[in-house]
C-alpha cells in the first residue's frame, strides 16, 4: 500500500512539477521540446507547452523523491521521464488529431503519462498488476476531478 502511494506521488510529482518550474522561472529555460518544428500535416509536432524547463523539473523531482523514499535515484528518474514522455505522446497524438495544445481530451491527458511509468513500476519492482491498475485510475481520476479546482485557484492554465 506504501509503495502504490509513493508511486502516486511521484505521478503527481512529475504532471506537476512542470507546472511549479513555468512559475518559479517564467520564461527562462521554456525551449520547446519540438524545437517548434512542425509536422508533415503542418501542424506543431508536440507545440509551446512542451517544454525542456518541464521534462527536466518533473524528472529531476521524480528522482529526488524516489532517492529519499528508498526507491532509488536511477528508477525515480526513469519513472518521471516516462510520465512526461506518456505526456509528450498524449501530445503529439492531440496535435495530429488537430487540437490545440489547451484542447480538452478526456483520458488521453491523463492516461498516457500514468500508464508508461507504472509499466516501468511493474516491471521494476515488487508491485502487483492490481496495484498498477489502481494508481493509473487513482491518478487519471484525480487529475480529470481536481485539474478544475487548480485551474481556479490561478496553479493551472487550463480547467482540464
Amino acid at each position: 500500500m506504501i509503495l502504490a502511494l509513493e508511486l502516486f506521488v511521484m505521478l503527481v510529482l512529475a504532471n506537476g512539477a512542470p507546472v511549479v518550474a513555468r512559475r518559479l522561472f517564467g520564461h527562462h529555460w521554456s525551449a520547446p521540446v519540438d524545437g517548434g518544428r512542425l509536422w508533415r500535416d503542418g501542424r506543431p509536432v508536440l507545440g509551446k507547452s512542451k517544454t525542456w524547463r518541464g521534462v527536466v523539473s518533473g524528472t529531476v523531482s521524480c528522482g529526488l523523491f524516489a532517492m529519499v523514499a528508498g526507491l532509488g535515484l536511477f528508477f525515480g528518474l526513469l519513472f518521471g521521464l516516462m510520465g512526461l514522455l506518456g505526456d509528450i505522446l498524449s501530445s503529439f497524438i492531440k496535435r495530429r488529431r488537430g487540437l490545440e495544445a489547451s484542447a480538452k481530451a478526456l483520458w488521453l491527458d491523463q492516461v498516457p503519462e500514468a500508464l508508461l511509468p507504472m509499466i516501468l513500476a511493474f516491471l521494476w519492482l515488487p508491485l502487483g498488476l492490481w496495484q498498477a491498475v489502481a494508481v493509473v485510475v487513482l491518478f487519471t481520476l484525480s487529475n480529470i476531478l481536481f485539474s478544475p479546482l487548480l485551474y481556479r485557484l490561478g496553479i493551472r492554465r487550463q480547467p482540464h
